[in-house]
């Protein structure tokens, strides 16, 4: 058998085994957020949200009774989970205050008056269908602005109604629009 023959076989194999309609994606989309709040931020610069490594890669991760994380290449999320994540909460935050809050970098004209910061120290889909989402939020005043540093910290816990990836993207979801109202709210 040629070099030619053999490779164009072996290829033909990889792709018979490789399903790409096996692969879910998942997006982080709380719903959209009325308003309800008052405006305590004016135009904000929100800054990347950190996430731990177990949440900041593209599988979707779960935790088993024995604690540990497990995850599968077949179900991933659709976006980049730190942008996905800080995008969400700029929107939710924006939509319930009337603020103006924008992720990084900041492309408006105008200098944001507050810089937001968000750590999450856990989100996680614990063994118990609980979605937890935790970590530490500070509000401080950007270039010119006035005011006082904020620090906060939150921690939320959505139930998981069902079971597998598209339940966990779910609960993320109403984690993150509880922790827009939070920041939105500077609670």
């Amino acid at each position: 058998m040629t070099p030619t023959r053999f490779l164009t076989l072996g290829l033909l194999a990889l792709a018979a085994c490789s399903d790409p309609t096996a692969t879910g994606r998942y997006t982080v989309d709380p719903a959209q957020a009325e308003k309800t709040l008052p405006n305590k931020l004016g135009y904000a610069e929100l800054r990347e949200v950190s996430l731990p490594q177990y949440a900041a890669g593209q599988e979707i991760i779960w935790q088993t009774e024995d604690g540990a994380l497990r995850s599968s290449p077949d179900n991933v999320w659709a976006d980049d989970p730190a942008r996905a994540v800080t995008l969400s909460l700029a929107r939710q935050i924006s939509d319930r205050s009337g603020a103006t809050v924008i992720a990084e970098p900041w492309p408006l004209a105008q200098e944001p008056a507050r810089r937001i910061e968000v750590r999450i120290e856990q989100m996680l889909p614990r063994a118990d269908q609980v979605m937890q989402l935790s970590g530490v939020y500070f509000v401080s005043p950007a270039g010119y602005g006035s005011g006082r540093d904020i620090v906060r910290r939150f921690d939320l816990a959505v139930p998981i109604e069902a079971e597998g990836p598209a339940a966990i993207a779910r609960a993320q979801s109403q984690a993150i629009a509880l922790l827009s109202q939070k920041i939105a709210a500077l609670d």
